[in-house]
């Protein structure tokens, strides 16, 4: 039951624009699901509903570059361990007792949060596609949705149950909603396939044209045991398979280094930054001045909820700014411009969204406004300068994606959020159950 698509006007608002500049007392006018008027002067067409826009600002909604949604449903569970623990003790075990329902309403929790802090779209790496897109497609918002891929015997990606998944995912709904679903195809990551895989897969990618999504130098544990098995680093390695042959976003790359940079700029990959959960599992700082000055494009990404745990994209950017300062021992190191240009137009683009992510005629009308009244706000010396370091998530007063509002001052336009919770509560405890009764048979 999604709103119905209508004209609107956004009146003596302040904008940001593609430059990342501040505009005040602009007027942006929607019509169907475009920009279509952008001016100081207000204009004389009717666009029916009038925003008044005193002490708001109006942006691009922000593109989550990579994440896994139905993580929701892991949100405080298995905490302060260290990685390869967590995976293996918690996360997998909860993991393996997911039912498409249960990633139906984690997924649906998700769409809830992002809408709540400005996210439109997430490129999402997970499993049981159906009930993703499912919910994706009820609720209005944008994604990026791969099936991952992983396997270490000897069998072939095209028996793969997985691949079978994915497979049926692109035929079934890529483009679907309007194209606001996108499938990509996604190799896990190195460490969790064989050579073959890897190599049919990119192969698949190849054929179809699809997007290409990958885990790539999480830890540095990762990145040492491929150099020790293959005598390459991560991205040589799925370079030599052809995993960077298409369009593709290579997540994390934290561990990086020597010609690594050159390959990722040379193929036009993006690489999708996830500080906060990098930062909570002791991964470690991406590189991202590095990446900057080598002209590679950056996203920003929250990564699950399960190892961030929440989908406040705005604490994502100040951390994504300031981690990198002091990695790097440089407090100039990444602005707040190129910041907000990760988390809009950097995010969209690396999904293939290319009228999105920027406030132009033409372009999508995938866009949020700000409350900037709060004392956090003032005074205003820089407005791009406040957004990323004073602003928060629970800032954002409406969302709206191809020009239909989903989230306003609270309300939720496309989600039963009570419903939503408590088929997220239920399924949370049920699986909690099921692991308590395994560990008492174990005992």
């Amino acid at each position: 039951n999604l709103p119905e698509v209508i004209k609107m006007l956004f009146k003596n608002i302040t904008m940001i624009d593609p430059k990342i500049q501040a505009k005040e007392k602009m007027n942006i006018g929607i019509e169907e699901d475009n920009i279509v008027y952008i001016g100081e002067d207000v204009p004389e067409k009717d666009y029916g509903r009038v925003y008044d826009g005193t002490d708001k600002v109006l942006m691009p909604g922000f593109y989550n570059a990579h994440g896994h949604s139905p993580m929701t449903l892991l949100r405080g569970y298995g905490e302060n361990m260290a990685l390869q623990d967590w995976l293996n003790k918690k996360v997998f075990p909860f993991e393996a007792r997911l039912t498409g329902e249960d990633v139906y309403w984690g997924t649906m929790l998700a769409m809830a949060e992002s809408f709540r802090t400005g996210i439109i779209s997430t490129s999402d790496m997970y499993c049981f596609t159906s009930e993703m897109v499912q919910a994706v497609t009820e609720c209005g918002a944008k994604a990026n949705i791969s099936r991952a891929i992983t396997n270490q015997t000897d069998a072939n990606l095209f028996d793969l149950d997985a691949f079978a998944e994915a497979d049926e995912a692109y035929r079934k709904f890529d483009g679907s909603a309007n194209d606001r679903i996108m499938i990509d195809t996604s190799l896990h990551a190195e460490y969790t396939s064989t050579p073959k895989i890897a190599a049919q897969l990119a192969e698949y990618t190849r054929r179809t044209g699809l997007n290409m999504h990958v885990h790539v130098s999480e830890t540095a544990f990762e990145h040492e045991e491929c150099k020790k098995k293959y005598g390459m680093t991560p991205v040589e390695y799925l370079d030599r398979q052809g995993i960077f042959d298409t369009k593709a976003t290579a997540a994390h790359c934290v561990w990086i280094e020597g010609d690594d940079y050159e390959i990722l700029k040379e193929k036009g990959v993006t690489v999708a930054v996830n500080p906060i959960s990098n930062l909570k599992l002791s991964s470690g700082v991406c590189n991202v001045p590095k990446l900057l000055e080598e002209g590679i494009n950056v996203a920003i990404g929250t990564d699950s909820v399960a190892s961030n745990n929440n989908l406040d994209f705005i604490e994502e950017m100040k951390v994504f700014a300031v981690s990198s300062k002091e990695k790097f021992k440089d407090p100039t190191a990444v602005t707040s411009a190129e910041t907000i240009y990760a988390a809009t137009f950097g995010g969209a683009k690396s999904q293939g969204r290319w009228d999105c992510g920027k406030i132009e005629e033409g372009c999508k009308a995938d866009l949020i406004v700000l409350d900037i009244s709060g004392p956090h706000m003032h005074p205003v010396h820089d407005l791009i300068t406040n957004i990323v370091y004073s602003a928060s998530g629970s800032d954002v007063v409406l969302t709206m994606a191809d020009g239909k509002v989903l989230y306003e001052d609270g309300e939720y336009k496309t989600i039963d959020i009570e419903k939503t919770i408590a088929g997220v509560e239920r399924s949370a405890k049920r699986i909690s159950r099921e692991l308590a009764k395994n560990e008492i048979v174990i005992k």
